[in-house]
């Protein structure tokens, strides 16, 4: 149950790392309403995570996955370009998250 966790609080911490970039400093109500949620949210699920599992593993985990799927919804609205160097270093980050669920 913590890596389900664990997974749905990465995905929460893409959510409001985009929606913080879209706040524009806090002065758009929305954006800054669901930055607000999805991040106390992906706290919680992270330290909820941490209780199980241990928390090198979950933290990298957790950023593995946010940063991830961050840099891929830049790519996919055009905010950022796609470079073979980016994939492949998105590949081994996913690599790597994926690694350390397997040796845990």
């Amino acid at each position: 149950m913590s890596w389900i966790v664990l997974v749905v609080s990465g995905v929460l911490e893409a959510v409001w790392a985009a929606a913080l970039a879209a706040s524009h400093g806090f002065r758009r109500l929305i954006p800054t309403l669901v930055f607000t949620l999805a991040c106390g949210v992906s706290m919680a699920g992270l330290a909820y995570a941490m209780t199980d599992l241990p928390t090198g593993t979950a933290y990298a985990v957790w950023v593995g996955i946010g940063a991830t799927l961050t840099v891929v919804w830049g790519i996919v609205t055009g905010a950022e370009r796609v470079t073979v160097a980016r994939v492949l270093l998105l590949a081994l980050l996913v690599g790597s998250v994926v690694g350390l669920k397997v040796v845990s």
